[in-house]
């Protein structure tokens, strides 16, 4: 399946990442390309959809509505 290429968005000093919900299978694919835009904090909005301990062991903090992200409701 064709994913969507990430986008970086730039405002004042922050950067943010919008990619796709990669599952188990592409995570190695998706960890890399993280690493590449030097990803240090990963905030999931959507529902898991993949193990967060592998992308935890590049030493990209991964955090979630259960994690204490905001809740949207």
């Amino acid at each position: 399946m064709n994913r969507p290429a990430p986008v970086e968005i730039t405002y004042e000093s922050m950067r943010f990442l919008i990619t796709h919900n990669p599952t188990n299978a592409t995570l190695n694919k998706f960890t890399e390309e993280l690493k590449k835009y030097g990803v240090t904090t990963l905030v999931r909005v959507c529902d898991a959809t993949y193990d967060k301990a592998p992308v935890e062991k590049e030493g990209i903090q991964v955090l979630s509505p259960s994690s204490g992200c905001p809740s949207t409701h």
